[in-house]
């Protein structure tokens, strides 16, 4: 890929990268640990990643274990879970604090689904606007006379394919959610 392109494509990957992270908080009946990710517990007055200060695990299909490394931690982040925009009860036997998923409603899993939309939109336009950025560079840098005419074509029709490329792999991620979401 040309250099000057590259740029260009490194911003869309890290794009979709940031909807795929999104999309792993997004919460389909079963238990992910990576729901918890950006869940801080105040541990010793430092914010800090729970997976920092507990074991986390899945022992069935819609519950998360949490067991801390240190057991004063439960109520810190029993907290921390109830505080947060889970939705979820957790429940403690002093030791280990468990996170169980309800099965989710018909109602609500059109509703994640219509948000799985709504990002990948926003996905989309963030693409859009790095292919309007890299043009308008292309612009000026053919308007000063540092790139022919034909190199300008060039390049605005390489931007043009690899947002088309990833277009596609941003409406790919979408279904690939949309129907995990929907399988019941």
């Amino acid at each position: 890929m040309d250099a000057k392109l590259e740029q260009f494509g490194c911003k869309m990957e890290k794009t979709i990268g940031t909807l795929k992270e999104e999309y792993l908080t997004i919460r389909a009946g079963r238990a992910n640990p990576h729901l918890l990710d950006k869940l801080k517990v105040d541990y010793y007055g430092q914010p800090s990643a729970l997976q920092s200060v507990a074991n986390i695990s899945v022992p069935e299909a819609r519950v998360i274990q949490i067991q801390p490394w240190e057991s004063k931690l439960i109520k810190d982040i029993e907290k921390a879970i109830i505080n947060s925009d889970l939705g979820l009860t957790p429940s403690n036997d002093g030791k280990i604090i468990r996170l169980t998923f309800p099965e989710l409603t018909e109602d609500r899993r059109k509703e994640l689904v219509k948000d799985i939309k709504k990002k990948a939109e926003s996905a989309k336009v963030a693409v859009r606007n790095i292919r309007r950025d890299a043009n308008e560079l292309f612009k000026k840098q053919n308007k000063a006379s540092e790139i022919s005419e034909d190199e300008f074509k060039h390049l605005e029709d390489e931007v043009q394919k690899i947002t088309d490329r990833y277009i596609v792999e941003i409406d790919r991620v979408m279904e690939d959610k949309s129907k995990e979401i929907l399988t019941v």
